[in-house]
């Protein structure tokens, strides 16, 4: 069968632009270390990385609730010790307040529980991140609200947030609450309430209802503490879910890297290869092109 020169020199030129192309692709491997550019380089490779990539934004954004989570039991459980201190020096207070005390000793101990208050109803309405810590979803708030006197002095409070908790989501499966659940909330304005009667107590050298002052601030002592031992746990939570969404992170990155990262030695092969077959494949298109011309002039 006769091959015609016009066959003959589409099959060399197609060959060469074949040739070419390959070049080019492996020369911007080489030079960016990357083997994936377009979808039809390798389309069931894209199709893995593609997933890979959105199981990364997921695992980026629960490592991102991760972290504020844990921020948000942090301030929770500081501001919590913070109370447990003011808490210790009025239940000390509330004990030599029982015994024996003069009258001068009476009124300076409740001037100190005075001031107590003072601390207490500020730390209980802190805000991390222009949120309320201890007004359940109602974080707008200002969760404690306090009644005064002429002189400026708290005689009451009330708990004007919720009890509800927003949970944050840390997997598909799991979630944490690291925010105060109501109960210890509400049991913050307890404690104002029963810090508010000591130093009224104290203010009126009537010690008759000591006892039953004592007892509460006891109870709010005991529910600090229980509150804080539940956000050490809660941290502990977190801090394990964060590990295992780093390694997850680590792992998909790894995979990652597999589908798209060029084998540079392989690559490099590959590449003087080709560059060899191309140039022997222009050499042999001008030999076959001028032995053409000659067969045309005779």
């Amino acid at each position: 069968m006769r091959i015609t020169n016009n066959t003959l020199s589409e099959g060399i030129v197609r060959q060469i632009q074949h040739l070419s192309e390959n070049q080019s692709k492996l020369q911007t491997q080489v030079a960016t270390g990357q083997k994936l550019f377009q979808a039809e380089d390798d389309p069931a490779a894209v199709g893995r990385v593609l997933g890979l990539e959105s199981e990364q934004r997921q695992v980026a954004q629960f490592t991102s609730n991760a972290d504020h989570a844990l921020e948000l039991s942090q301030a929770t459980y500081s501001t919590l010790q913070e109370i447990k201190k003011v808490c210790d020096r009025a239940t000390e207070i509330g004990t030599l307040a029982g015994g024996i005390i003069s009258p001068e000793s009476s009124r300076a101990y409740a001037a100190e529980v005075n001031q107590l208050i003072g601390q207490t109803l500020e730390l209980s309405n802190t805000k991390f991140r222009n949120d309320s810590l201890f007004a359940g979803t109602a974080v707008d708030a200002t969760p404690f609200a306090a009644t005064r006197d002429a002189q400026g002095n708290v005689t009451a409070v009330s708990y004007v947030g919720n009890d509800n908790q927003a949970p944050i989501q840390l997997s598909n499966n799991a979630s944490v609450t690291p925010g105060s659940p109501g109960t210890m909330n509400r049991g913050l304005g307890d404690f104002l309430n029963h810090l508010a009667a000591l130093r009224d107590s104290l203010s009126s050298g009537n010690s008759s209802q000591l006892a039953d002052i004592q007892t509460g601030l006891v109870a709010s002592e005991d529910g600090l503490v229980s509150a804080i031992a539940d956000h050490g746990g809660i941290q502990t939570r977190i801090q394990a879910s964060r590990a295992q969404l780093q390694q997850r992170g680590d792992s998909l990155e790894t995979l990652v890297s597999t589908e798209t990262d060029a084998d540079l030695p392989s690559t490099i092969v590959r590449l003087n290869q080709n560059q060899t077959a191309y140039q022997a494949a222009l050499q042999s298109a001008a030999n076959i092109m001028r032995i053409s011309l000659l067969d045309y002039i005779k």
